[in-house]
């Protein structure tokens, strides 16, 4: 059985490496099958706090899968790994 894979994507609102990463992630949703949330940082105090100004930043838990760009092979590397 494989598992389900839970990614979070930090973004905030306005952000064009934010939209570039959401768009790339969500092109390889329906192969791997992972559920996507996508939180605004800007709604939290903490989490502008932690990320501030280094964001979009994609992450499976605690683990940083990549950040500001897209990293399709860490991406992949991930997903193989976990899905």
């Amino acid at each position: 059985m494989t598992n389900i894979v839970s990614l979070t994507l930090y973004l905030r609102q306005g952000c064009h490496l934010c939209q570039d990463m959401e768009q790339h992630v969500m092109s390889f949703q329906q192969q791997y099958g992972f559920t996507l949330h996508i939180v605004d940082i800007d709604a939290d105090k903490l989490l502008k706090l932690r990320y501030g100004e280094r964001v979009p930043v994609l992450a499976a838990g605690e683990q940083e899968i990549c950040h500001y760009f897209f990293n399709k092979d860490l991406f992949q590397q991930y997903l193989k790994a976990h899905c």
